[in-house]
C-alpha cells in the first residue's frame, strides 16, 4: 500500500529507486473505522494525512452546533489542517472518516525531516497545495456564483466519485444546503 504515495510522488517528480524506502520511513500507515476522527478540534493538528483507501472529511462545528463539511480526500488526495499544521497549533478542525479508511500519516517534525533530506519533495508539495488551493477557489466560487443547484451540477460533473461515495447529508453539508434540498434537486430533471 504505501507504493501509491510514491506512484503519486512519480506523477510530479522523478524519483531514484533507492531513495523511496527512506522517503516511506517518514510515513505511518494507521487505519481508521468508519466514523473514527483523526483529528479533534481544540487540539494540536499534528499530522498531513495521504488516503491510500478510503474517505475523510475535514469540518467545523459553526455556532449553531452544525456540522460544515468544507473538504473532502478519497485515494491519492492530502488532508489536514494546513494553517494549524504548518503553525503547529490547536486546530478550530475536525476530520472523520466517512469509510473504512487507510492513510499514511506524517507529523511536523518527520515532514520538515523529509524536506529537508529531499528537497525535491518541496517541488511536489508545492504543485499539491497549489491543486488544493485551486480547488478551494473554484468551491467558493459556485458557493457564491452559482445557484445551489448550479452548484450541485457542477460539483456532481466534475467530482462523480464523490457525489457516488459521501453520503448525502455530508454532501449537502459541503454545498451549503440541507439534505432534503439536494434531494428535491437530485429528483429534478436537468434542463
Amino acid at each position: 500500500m504505501p507504493d501509491t504515495l510514491i506512484k503519486h510522488f512519480r506523477e510530479f517528480i522523478e524519483l531514484d529507486r533507492n531513495e523511496e524506502a527512506e522517503m516511506l520511513s517518514f510515513f505511518r500507515l494507521t487505519s481508521f473505522s468508519r466514523k473514527e476522527a483523526l483529528l479533534e478540534p481544540y487540539t494540536k493538528c499534528r499530522f498531513h494525512f495521504f488516503v491510500i483507501k478510503g474517505c475523510l472529511r475535514l469540518f467545523f462545528i459553526n455556532d449553531k452546533g452544525n456540522e460544515q463539511t468544507i473538504q473532502f480526500a478519497i485515494e491519492n488526495w492530502w488532508i489536514t489542517d494546513y494553517a494549524a499544521f504548518d503553525n503547529q497549533a490547536i486546530t478550530d478542525f475536525a476530520i472523520q472518516a466517512i469509510e473504512h479508511t487507510d492513510v499514511l500519516a506524517i507529523d511536523y517534525p518527520n515532514q520538515e525531516k523529509l524536506l529537508r533530506r529531499f528537497p525535491k519533495l518541496e517541488r511536489y508539495f508545492r504543485l499539491i497545495y497549489q491543486r488544493a488551493y485551486a480547488a478551494s477557489q473554484f468551491r467558493t466560487r459556485y458557493l457564491f456564483d452559482f445557484s445551489r443547484e448550479e452548484g450541485y451540477h457542477h460539483f456532481n460533473d466534475n467530482f462523480p466519485d464523490f457525489t457516488n461515495r459521501v453520503p448525502q447529508h455530508l454532501l449537502a453539508s459541503y454545498l451549503n444546503m440541507t439534505p432534503e434540498y439536494l434531494s428535491e434537486i437530485k429528483r429534478k430533471k436537468r434542463s
